[in-house]
């Protein structure tokens, strides 16, 4: 399988295109994609939108994963968080892709082995896990998480570990 991961925000988007399963995956691309500050909202949407058809077309996922909605303290972070998300799945969306979302406990669970790790111990993992030569920057090495959460959560054996994970 090879999934395409998303971890979205309206200025740094991490991105990952892993295949394999959860015994044998392997990261393809990853990073992030950052976008200035001067660039007003809507033409960030436009630019996150852009680059996630782009990278469909170049790898052909089989399936998107997304980061789940977290949860923050200003509503303004949460639509613009939101709005990010909705760039992305409009593009999978409109490419055919299924689309999975997971929280990021199930992500930090599946790299980590608990929910609650912190983001260096993510980016630790994932580089052990995946074989990187490098520590990924923290939003590539939580798309890559959550690459991994979904490859994790297509093994029978594993996937009652998943159980907030769904299909949007």
């Amino acid at each position: 399988m090879r999934v395409l991961s998303i971890d979205p925000a309206i200025r740094n988007t991490g991105y990952a295109v892993i295949e394999g399963d959860h015994y044998s995956a392997r990261a393809l691309e990853y990073g992030t994609f950052s976008l200035k500050d001067s660039l007003p909202q809507s033409a960030c949407l436009l630019e996150i939108h852009r680059h996630v058809l782009s990278l469909i077309d170049k790898w052909q996922p089989d399936e998107l994963a997304i980061e789940g909605i977290i949860y923050v303290q200003s509503h303004r972070t949460a639509i613009t968080m939101g709005s990010a998300r909705a760039a992305t799945i409009i593009a999978a969306a409109s490419r055919g892709l299924p689309i999975m979302e997971y929280p990021p406990s199930c992500a930090k669970l599946a790299v980590a082995g608990r929910g609650s790790a912190q983001k260096e111990q993510v980016a630790f993992m994932v580089r052990a896990l995946l074989k990187l030569d490098e520590t990924p920057e923290p939003d590539a090495a939580d798309a890559l998480a959550i690459g991994f959460a979904h490859l994790s959560a297509a093994d029978p054996l594993r996937a009652h570990l998943f159980a907030k994970r769904r299909y949007i």
